[in-house]
C-alpha cells in the first residue's frame, strides 16, 4: 500500500502546476492534502476509482484538508473529541478494517509566537487523541506537522532555535508524541541522513541551494514497524512550497 501526504499550499493553485500529472504517476492508495485553501464547490477534481473526503475552514482561501482514498472507509471523522467539527478544518480520521488514517495541518505558532500557546494546547487535544485510537487499532498519521524535530531536520539549525517550528517547546511535543508510542517513518529507515527537507522558502533560490526544513511527516503506531517497506521525500516535485511525502507498508 502507498500513501502520499502533501501541503499543497492551495490546491487550485497546485493544479495550474502539474498536480494531476503527479497525482496519476504516484498512484497511491491514499494520498491526503494539507492547506487546500478552499470552500466547497470551488474546485470538482475527477479522480477516477477514488473517494474524496473534504475538510474545509470557515474562514475563505485559509487551511483546509483532504484525503483521495481507492478503498472506501468504514467511518469518517472531522475534528477530535466528542465534536466532529473543526473550524479551521485541520483534522481528518478516516477509519479502515486494520488502521485508522489520521491526515492533519497542524497550526503555525506565527513568527511572532503569538499562537504558540494554542499550538501546545492543540498538541496535548492531539497526542491524547492519537494515544486513544492506537487503542482500538494502529494509526497512520500524516501530515504538515509544522516543527522540524530535530536539529538534522533543518539546515541552518543554530540561528533557527526558538523560533516558530524549532523552539524546545514544539519539539517536546513531537519528542512526547514519539515516546508515547509512534515512530517518525523517515527516520526509523533514515536516522542519520542530512539535507532531506519538505519545505523551503519562497526567498530566491533557497530551493535550488536546499535551504530547507523537514516538517511533512509519515508517523505510526510502533507495533506497525514491521510493515514499513520504505519511505522517500519526492523533492523534486514542484507546485508547492511543500514536497510530497510517501509511505509503503505491506498492510
Amino acid at each position: 500500500m502507498k500513501l502520499v501526504s502533501w501541503n499543497v499550499n492551495g490546491i487550485r493553485a497546485c493544479v495550474k502546476k502539474g498536480f494531476l500529472d503527479y497525482f496519476k504517476d504516484v498512484d497511491a492508495d491514499i494520498f491526503c492534502l494539507q492547506e487546500t485553501k478552499l470552500q466547497e464547490g470551488q474546485i470538482s477534481l475527477e479522480l477516477e476509482g477514488y473517494h474524496q473526503y473534504w475538510n474545509y475552514a470557515l474562514k475563505k482561501g485559509y487551511s483546509g484538508t483532504a484525503i483521495f482514498t481507492k478503498e472506501k472507509p468504514l467511518s469518517v471523522k472531522y475534528g477530535v473529541g466528542e465534536l466532529d467539527e473543526e473550524p479551521e478544518g485541520r483534522i481528518i480520521t478516516l477509519e479502515f478494517e486494520s488502521f485508522y488514517m489520521v491526515n492533519v495541518y497542524t497550526p503555525n505558532a506565527k513568527r511572532d509566537l503569538s499562537r504558540l500557546n494554542y499550538r501546545l494546547e492543540w498538541e496535548d487535544e492531539m497526542i491524547k487523541y492519537l494515544k486513544e485510537l492506537d487503542l482500538v487499532k494502529p494509526v497512520i498519521f500524516c501530515g504538515d506537522l509544522n516543527v522540524a524535530h530535530q536539529e538534522i531536520d533543518l539546515k541552518n539549525p543554530k540561528p533557527n532555535i526558538g523560533n516558530s517550528g524549532f523552539t524546545n517547546e514544539e519539539r517536546g511535543k513531537m519528542t512526547e508524541l514519539l515516546d508515547s508510542g509512534f515512530i517518525d517513518t523517515f527516520r526509523h529507515f533514515y536516522p542519520d541522513q542530512e539535507g532531506s527537507y519538505t519545505w523551503w522558502s519562497y526567498m530566491a533560490k533557497v530551493r535550488e541551494r536546499n535551504i530547507g526544513w523537514r516538517i511533512d511527516y509519515f508517523i505510526v503506531s510502533k507495533r506497525l514497524a514491521d510493515s514499513l517497506m520504505e519511505a522517500n521525500i519526492h523533492c523534486d516535485v514542484m507546485g508547492s512550497d511543500h514536497c510530497p511525502v510517501v509511505l509503503e507498508t505491506n498492510l
